[in-house]
């Protein structure tokens, strides 16, 4: 059996060049790729995003993103979200007044931190959830991050039989979501592929989990 395929949705976004890389370096046979059925069939699939919410949203709406996402998570098929690639998911984000849909895939709206130095750019701790699988073996290592926005809250009800989410927060000025893991659909806030050996490990962690869906 080959590599795990991951496709890097390919709509514009700054930082796809980076993250192709380190999914290689972390064990997947790779694709950048806006193609629907090439979207579709990959093991899994790398929602990347750098930049303004509400721009984000217009780019993959260009390339009927909120439909490749959908129709990966309708057949149980793994996606990750990383940086504006996780906010994107949420209902909406507000930037500097401006309010942007997001593709819903979660309840919730993206506002700036209240926090006294603004980005949080740098390295920072999270605190894992339990179970987490992207975490497994580095919970306590350092990753870094670059934003000014996030989702400071989790508002999304889970009836039996499916299982809660797993959620890792960070703190910067306040407590913020770092990373969500909700069945198929996973991100994280921070950039695995510029966080050194954590941030491979983490990508490795969650390659490792698509041969099992």
């Amino acid at each position: 059996m080959g590599a795990p395929t991951v496709a890097v949705l390919d709509y514009g976004s700054g930082n796809v060049h980076s993250a192709v890389k380190a999914l290689e370096f972390a064990g997947a046979d790779v694709t950048l790729t806006s193609d629907r059925r090439a979207v579709h069939e990959a093991d899994g699939l790398l929602v990347p995003g750098v930049g303004a919410f509400g721009a984000v949203a217009d780019a993959l709406a260009e390339v009927r993103g909120a439909e490749l996402v959908d129709r990966r998570l309708a057949g149980s098929r793994p996606v990750l979200g990383i940086c504006v690639g996780m906010q994107i998911m949420f209902e909406r984000g507000v930037e500097r007044g401006l309010e942007s849909d997001g593709l819903g895939e979660w309840p919730g709206v993206v506002t700036e931190l209240d926090a006294p130095v603004l980005p949080h750019m740098g390295w920072n701790t999270v605190r894992a959830g339990a179970d987490s699988v992207l975490f497994d073996g580095i919970a306590d290592e350092r990753f870094y991050f670059v934003h000014s926005y996030a989702a400071r809250d989790w508002t999304l009800e889970t009836m039996p039989p499916f299982t809660p989410a797993t959620l890792t927060w960070a703190h910067h000025g306040t407590d913020f979501l770092a990373a969500v893991e909700n069945g198929p659909l996973s991100a994280t806030q921070f950039h695995p592929e510029k966080s050194g050996d954590a941030g491979i490990r983490l990508l490795a962690n969650w390659i490792a989990s698509l041969r099992k869906n």
